[in-house]
């Protein structure tokens, strides 16, 4: 996996990931990659720096990022896809709970019948799959999920 900085025509930048730079221009070039701001299909890939990883005795901040604001028009559209997309993984993979990284690694090493498949990881252990080159997306948890 891969993520680009990306920007649309209208000068909102947001970062996208992709299983290479080949996906990334397919997906580009059919009008797929879109901006979550406007919605539109003119993007762009932007200035990106190497990723050099960090040393391995230092401390990184496993804690994700989180948003915070009045809930806007494009906040709640924004919710409700993430809602949407939770709703389809669920209808079309198969729950492993916490055994996710362990069933993730067998499909990716055919150990496994190749199959679509959702649980739990840690961030941790979504960087080693990520790192190994196991296909993973970590999925946003919703609002209502917190309570």
């Amino acid at each position: 996996m891969i993520s680009f900085s990306l920007m649309c025509e209208n000068g909102h930048e947001f970062d996208g990931w992709f299983q290479n730079t080949a996906a990334y221009d397919d997906q580009a070039s059919m009008g797929v990659v879109t901006c979550p701001a406007c919605g539109s299909a003119k993007v762009e890939k932007g200035l990106m720096a190497p990723g050099i990883p960090a040393k391995s005795n230092k401390k990184g901040d496993a804690r994700p990022p989180v948003y915070a604001g009045a809930p806007d028009h494009k906040t709640k559209e924004l919710v409700e896809q993430v809602r949407k997309l939770k709703e389809h993984i669920a209808e079309h993979s198969e729950y492993v709970g916490s055994r996710f990284p362990e069933e993730a690694r067998k499909i990716h090493y055919e150990e496994a019948e190749q199959r679509g498949i959702y649980g739990e990881a840690s961030l941790e252990e979504a960087k080693e799959l990520i790192e190994e080159g196991v296909d993973v997306l970590p999925v946003p948890t919703l609002p209502e999920e917190h309570n």
